[in-house]
């Protein structure tokens, strides 16, 4: 298994991972946001992102408004910053995207540990589900992403989960 709370594995990865990685280390984000425990979630660690996919880095914050300080001041000056608050799974969740290079980056942050946030728990889950499938599979994840689904909407309807998908991918049994 893959040890996703550290990215050195990208180092290895096919060439979106390996930018990915480049482009996180050379603007020291992670640094940056290292004491929220930060990881970087979603679909490219798990080889199944599109062409506009961005780099969600989920963090967890024990005080909200050093957390706004910290992001607004590391990262304002950045393309197309824009940070904002909202109510997500009961808990209150801080999002902020923006550009480097050729990346969209979103970082996530909520009052909860990062590797018990859901973010991370349905690329865990996803990650054995393609483990467990052929590359057919995962391609057909991939071109229903295209096609509009979000993540956990495709695994749902390819897995056959009816009701929720963000809720029944944390139960799912591989």
């Amino acid at each position: 298994m893959i040890d996703f709370t550290n990215i050195e594995y990208l180092k290895n990865g096919n060439s979106r991972q390996i930018q990915a990685y480049k482009t996180l280390t050379k603007n020291k984000v992670l640094e940056i946001l290292a004491e929220f425990d930060p990881i970087l979630a979603g679909t490219i660690p798990i080889n199944i992102d599109i062409e506009n996919s961005d780099l969600d880095i989920i963090c967890y914050w024990k005080t909200k408004t050093d957390f706004i300080t910290k992001i607004t001041s590391a990262f304002e000056n950045k393309t197309d910053f824009k940070i904002c608050e909202a109510n997500i799974d009961e808990h209150e969740s801080v999002i902020a995207n923006f550009k480097i290079e050729e990346f969209e980056i979103e970082i996530f942050g909520q009052n909860v540990p990062t590797q018990n946030q859901n973010g991370y728990k349905h690329m865990i889950i996803e990650h054995k589900i393609l483990q467990s499938k052929d590359e057919n599979f995962r391609l057909e994840i991939i071109k229903l992403k295209q096609n509009g689904y979000k993540t956990e909407p495709a695994f749902g309807k390819l897995l056959g989960l009816k009701n929720n998908p963000y809720k029944e991918l944390l139960d799912y049994q591989v």
